[in-house]
C-alpha cells in the first residue's frame, strides 16, 4: 500500500478525520447513553422494590398472640404467583437469648423457598440493599427494612430478579447500538458526499489546467467557487505575463539579427568587392562573416524556440502547415518539377508548441528533401504512442547510415555544391529536443533519405 499517497491525499485526509470523529462521537454516545438508561433503569427497579416495602410496611401489624400480620399484602400479581421473581418476606429478629425465627411471613410467589440475607444490623426504620441468591439460584436485588412495634423487632424484605432489570437494559443497549450504527452509516455517507462535492472544483480546476497543457485552451476557463477563483485568477495573471515574457523575447531576438545583419551585409560586401578578390584579409574577413552569419541564425533560433517552449496551452494543426509549406516549396523549385505527396493522415493531429517552430522545423526539412530529391517527396503524418510523427521520404541519392549524426552537426553539409548553410537539421534537431522530440534520419523505401521529425502531440 502506497502509504506516502494517502498521507499526501486530501481526500483521504478529509475522511480519515471526519470517520474518527464519527466513530469516537458515536462510541461517547453509545457508552454515555447505556449508562444513563442504565442508572434510569436501576432507580426505578430500586425504587418499585421501596414501594413494595412501604405498602408492607404500612399494613404490617402484630395480633393478640403477638404474632406478625399483613392486613393486605402488595396488590402487585406477581406476588401470588409461584417464583414470578418478585417475593417478600418478613422475618423475626429475636432478643439475646431467643432463636431467629425465618420467613414468619412471606409471600406466596417464594412458594417453600426463604430468602436469606448478610445479618447486618440496620437502624429502625433505616433501607438496606443486598443483592443475593434467590430460588433456582437466579440473583435477587433485595431492599429491607427493620420495624420494631412495641418490643417486638422484624426485617422485612422484598427482592426481584436481576434478570427483570437487566434485560430491558441490554435490549435497550442492542437497539441503542444498531441505531447508532445507522446514524453512523449516513454520517459516513454524508462525509463522503461532502468530500467528493466539497472537492469537485478542485477537478473541474485539474481539467481547466490539462486542457491549458494540451493547448485547448491559453486560460483557464470555468466557473470557480470564491475560495478558489483568486488562484486561478493569479495562475491565469502568470501565463499572460509568460506570454507577454515570450513576445519580449521574440522581439528582441528579431531586432538583434536585424541590427547584426546589416553591419555584416556591409562586411560582405566590402569583402567580396571585386578589387578586393585577390586580398587575404578579404578572403579571411568574407569567412569570418559567413560563419558568424551562421552562429546568429542558429543561436536565434534557438532562443527563440526556447522562449515559446516555455509557454503552456499552444496547439498547432499540423495538415494545414504541411500544406502551406509545400505551396510554397513547389514554387521555389517550380523549375526541378518536383511532386509532392502528402499521404493520407490521421485527422486532427495536432503539434503542442508553435506554429512558427513547426514551420522552421518542417520548412527545413522538406527544403532539404526538395534539393535533394530527383523527381518525388513523400510526406505522411502519424500518431505513435501519443507521439506525433512526421515522416519525409525522397528519392535523392541519400545518405550513408555512417553519415547520418554527422549531417546533424551545425554548418555540416553534405554535398558544398548544393546551395545552403548546413544550419537547417541541425537548427531541426535542436528544436525538436527542445519540444521533447527528436529528429531520427534513415534510409527511405525510395532510394533516398527518410526524415523521421518526433514532437510532442496534443
Amino acid at each position: 500500500m502506497n502509504f506516502a499517497f494517502l498521507r499526501n491525499s486530501l481526500r483521504i485526509r478529509l475522511l480519515a478525520g471526519t470517520l474518527v470523529w464519527i466513530v469516537i462521537s458515536i462510541l461517547v454516545a453509545g457508552w454515555g447513553l447505556g449508562q444513563l438508561f442504565h442508572q434510569h433503569v436501576e432507580a426505578q427497579f430500586d425504587a418499585e422494590l421501596k414501594n413494595h416495602l412501604n405498602q408492607l410496611t404500612a399494613q404490617l401489624i402484630l395480633d393478640e398472640q403477638n404474632l406478625a400480620q399483613v392486613r393486605l399484602p402488595p396488590s402487585d400479581p406477581r406476588l401470588n404467583k409461584p417464583l414470578s421473581g418478585l417475593y417478600w418476606q418478613i422475618d423475626r429478629i429475636p432478643a439475646a437469648d431467643e432463636q431467629p425465627i425465618k420467613a414468619v411471613l412471606r409471600s406466596r410467589s417464594l412458594w417453600d423457598e426463604t430468602l436469606t440475607v448478610p445479618a447486618d444490623t440496620p437502624a429502625d426504620g433505616e433501607i438496606h440493599q443486598h443483592r443475593i441468591e434467590g430460588p433456582q439460584g437466579v440473583a435477587l436485588r433485595v431492599v429491607e427494612r427493620t420495624v420494631t412495634i412495641d418490643t417486638h423487632s422484624l426485617r422485612l424484605m422484598v427482592a426481584a430478579n436481576e434478570s427483570l432489570m437487566t434485560e430491558p437494559i441490554e435490549d435497550f443497549k442492542g437497539h441503542l447500538w444498531m441505531a447508532l450504527g445507522i446514524l453512523g452509516m449516513g454520517l459516513t455517507l454524508a462525509a463522503l458526499m461532502q468530500v467528493f462535492v466539497g472537492l469537485a472544483p478542485l477537478r473541474s480546476m485539474q481539467n481547466a489546467l490539462g486542457r491549458v497543457r494540451h493547448g485547448d485552451a491559453r486560460n483557464m476557463e470555468g466557473t470557480f467557487p470564491n475560495e478558489i477563483m483568486p488562484l486561478v485568477n493569479e495562475f491565469n495573471t502568470v501565463l499572460a505575463q509568460n506570454a507577454e515574457v515570450v513576445e519580449r523575447a521574440r522581439t528582441q531576438a528579431g531586432n538583434l539579427a536585424h541590427a547584426l545583419k546589416t553591419p555584416l551585409s556591409v562586411l560582405a560586401n566590402a569583402a567580396n568587392a571585386p578589387e578586393k578578390r585577390d586580398d587575404d584579409l578579404a578572403r579571411l574577413v568574407a569567412s569570418q562573416v559567413d560563419t558568424v552569419r551562421k552562429q546568429v541564425d542558429y543561436h536565434l533560433s534557438r532562443a527563440q524556440a526556447a522562449a515559446s517552449v516555455q509557454v503552456p496551452g499552444i496547439r498547432t494543426a499540423v495538415e494545414p502547415v504541411i500544406r502551406g509549406l509545400v505551396r510554397v516549396m513547389q514554387r521555389v523549385h517550380a523549375d526541378r518539377q518536383l511532386e509532392f505527396v502528402v499521404l493520407p493522415d490521421q485527422a486532427n493531429l495536432a503539434f503542442r508548441g508553435e506554429e512558427q517552430d513547426l514551420q522552421e522545423m518542417l520548412g527545413n526539412v522538406i527544403d532539404n528533401a526538395s534539393k535533394w530529391a530527383r523527381s518525388r517527396i513523400e510526406i505522411q503524418v502519424s500518431d505513435e504512442s501519443g507521439k506525433l510523427r512526421v515522416r519525409i521520404d525522397d528519392d535523392g541519392k541519400g545518405i550513408a547510415e555512417t553519415e547520418c549524426d554527422h549531417v546533424l552537426k551545425r554548418g555540416v553539409r553534405a554535398d558544398e555544391q548544393v546551395p545552403g548553410t548546413g544550419l537547417g537539421l541541425a537548427i531541426t534537431a535542436d528544436l525538436a529536443r527542445m519540444y521533447g522530440g527528436d529528429l531520427v534520419l534513415a534510409k527511405s523505401s525510395l532510394g533516398g533519405l527518410q526524415v523521421s521529425l518526433i514532437l510532442p502531440a496534443v
